[in-house]
């Protein structure tokens, strides 16, 4: 690996090569992708692509990390100082919807992962998911102990939280034909995220009227 790798990844030439690759691997896999096709589409020749990434299973997880580091950031950018659970679960629904509605490529990029690579979808979820995971589950533990939620199994609400939002932008040209327009405009994906806060507040958060 070159010294200063992450310095390196980190400029414009770089992020280039980075956008131009998260297109070519939604569009055609690990396995179907072509480092001249990345290269020509970054405007960059081969010697430099492999100069910042070494190789194209490199490229391909780098991708996957930078896609990762904008996630991070916009859920990190909802949360508010001093925030009570259900605010956390909530900033986490909100970003994570910005998420997915900034970054489309994603979905046909994990689709494409799964399909041709299972063990580098194990992973990205050693990497990555499971520590999200377990921060999520520890959010609603520790609301379950002050009273702030209903008693619910931790670990797999936050699996049924993560699926309603996943699934609906996975789903899109299904729930587009369901819905009758395009699931993905705009005003549809702000529909979809008022009924999964509708579902959580009626399924996790305690209210005054609500005990149980």
């Amino acid at each position: 690996m070159h010294r200063g790798r992450k310095k390196v990844e980190s400029s414009a030439t770089a992020q280039r090569i980075l956008a131009a690759a998260e297109r070519i691997f939604a569009a055609h896999g690990l396995a179907g992708a072509r480092t001249e096709e990345i290269a020509r589409a970054a405007h960059v020749n081969k010697a430099m692509l492999h100069y910042y990434f070494g190789s194209k299973e490199r490229l391909h997880r780098a991708v996957f990390k930078n896609l990762f580091g904008h996630a991070q950031r916009l859920i990190e950018a909802e949360k508010l100082p001093d925030a009570s659970r259900k605010q956390l679960i909530l900033a986490f629904v909100d970003g994570y919807f910005k998420f997915r509605t900034l970054y489309p490529n994603y979905a046909r990029l994990m689709q494409q992962l799964m399909m041709e690579s299972p063990e580098q979808f194990e992973w990205l979820a050693r990497e990555y998911f499971r520590e999200g995971h377990k921060q999520l589950a520890s959010v609603i533990r520790k609301g379950i102990a002050c009273g702030e939620f209903r008693r619910v199994d931790p670990g797999h609400t936050v699996i049924n939280i993560i699926a309603m939002i996943v699934f609906y932008f996975s789903g899109a040209p299904v729930h587009s034909v369901l819905l009758g327009r395009d699931a993905l405009q705009p005003r549809a994906v702000a529909e979809h995220k008022r009924a999964v806060i509708d579902l959580l507040e009626h399924g996790l958060f305690r209210t005054p009227a609500r005990s149980r």
